[in-house]
């Protein structure tokens, strides 16, 4: 492979170099093709269902829901190394999670007003996990658990079929997370089943969890019809480094990512011309013997690259350009510099913290904005779970003493009807 890109420009050429690299393009054939999905499902829906099962991944799929008792029988035969780790994980996202639940408020400050807030969980989300190159019982938690610590009423997950059976992994987390019904259907088909609903799949009021670029596609064309989490793309990491970090750590961290999709970034930006050939040297060793390693070798060589910047002011500069989906700060005295971040979905900070710790047992969630929106969203939470519905109270004589600013505004704006709705009320 071909040795990792390393830049020595000047900062304001490095941001138009990560303008390049994180640009946002729509396939227009990918579209057309999942449009036509989405309006075959809504039409025909388990009958249109069974078809692209058939067409996609080369099975019948007679009955789409999975038993309770096939989720039991997984849970019972899962390895007790995986079932512990998935209830470590449970247990601190759990935590984390918590911290997120939001109240509802009600002021009563002025006589005769009463103003306030009153929120309310969704009635029922679909969660959408991947089930192509790898399988993901992780993401199981990070989509359920916050749904259900908001008080959603029904999760509903969809995940592809396998031949064979869909991971026993996969099941088990489910059920470990509260899952109230599972169906193995897969691709922008099951994102239009969550949609719109079929004979087998109820309708749900948001989609969230990751997926290729059709099930990407798709959950941006329901989007209107349901809420969307986000339109996840290939995973990130960006990480900052200086002289003193470990260059064998700084690979395998940014292989972490790389292993993910040939699309993933990955990103090292340094003050040290050292520090940046050895990482370089150490990624090409690291990846001789990676079990993905043809992934991880396109990714590195299409979309990966290092930075040398003239300082560590400039180095955050660059990364807040980058707005990575995962942030590591491998720099002396981490935690110190928090304030200088501005947009990533996720920060891991000192040596220690590396980004796999997130993806697994850390607490905080996995689910992450990519390709440059953490400048403007946020990490899945509870509060992408809730709803917020204001509401007010006045008193006749409350309503007076306001009603010359409403019908000042209501004519200044040619709105006569909302004017005489209030003036009605003291015409007698």
């Amino acid at each position: 492979m071909k040795k990792m890109k390393i830049y020595r420009d000047s900062l304001a050429e490095m941001k138009k170099v990560v303008a390049n690299l994180t640009e946002q393009t729509t396939d227009l054939e990918v579209e057309r093709r999942v449009a036509e999905i989405i309006d075959a499902v809504k039409v025909r829906k388990d009958e249109a269902l069974k078809e692209y099962e058939k067409k996609f991944d080369n099975l019948d799929i007679e009955n789409f829901e999975i038993s309770s008792a096939e989720i039991n029988e997984a849970f019972r035969n899962l390895d007790p190394k995986i079932k512990e780790a998935l209830f470590l994980a449970k247990k601190n996202i759990v935590s984390y999670h918590e911290f997120e639940k939001e109240q509802g408020f009600i002021d009563t400050k002025t006589p005769g007003i009463i103003r306030g807030q009153k929120v309310t969980p969704l009635e029922k989300v679909g969660i959408y996990v991947p089930g192509g190159t790898a399988a993901y019982p992780s993401t199981i938690l990070m989509t359920a658990l916050p749904a259900k610590i908001a008080g959603v009423d029904q999760v509903i997950m969809v995940t592809p079929p396998q031949k064979g059976g869909v991971n026993q992994a996969v099941l088990a987390a489910a059920k470990i997370a509260g899952v109230d019904a599972i169906y193995q259907v897969g691709g922008a088909q099951a994102i239009a089943a969550l949609a719109y609903g079929t004979e087998s799949i109820p309708a749900v009021n948001k989609i969230v969890g990751p997926g290729n670029i059709y099930v990407a596609t798709a959950k941006k064309q329901v989007f209107g019809k349901v809420a969307i989490d986000m339109v996840a793309g290939p995973s990130e990491i960006g990480i900052l480094a200086d002289k003193n970090a470990n260059a064998k750590e700084l690979a395998a961290d940014l292989l972490s990512q790389a292993e993910h999709d040939v699309r993933a970034r990955a990103i090292l930006i340094t003050d040290d011309e050292q520090i940046a050939q050895k990482v370089s040297d150490e990624v090409t060793k690291q990846l001789e013997d990676l079990p993905r390693k043809s992934i991880a070798t396109q990714s590195i060589n299409e979309r990966g690259f290092i930075a040398i910047m003239k300082s560590i002011p400039e180095m955050f500069e660059l990364m807040n350009v980058v707005a990575p989906e995962h942030l590591e700060v491998q720099l002396e005295d981490a935690m110190k510099y928090l304030s200088l971040i501005r947009n990533a979905g996720s920060v891991f900070l000192g040596r220690y913290a590396s980004e796999p710790l997130g993806d697994y047992v850390a607490g905080p969630n996995h689910v992450l904005p990519t390709g440059g929106t953490a400048k403007f969203s946020s990490p899945l939470g509870v509060y992408d779970f809730i709803k917020k519905t204001s509401f007010i109270n006045f008193s006749k004589e409350a309503l007076n003493n306001d009603m010359n600013a409403i019908t000042s505004l209501a004519r200044e704006e040619g709105l006569e009807a909302h004017a005489r709705a209030i003036e009605v009320r003291f015409n007698n």
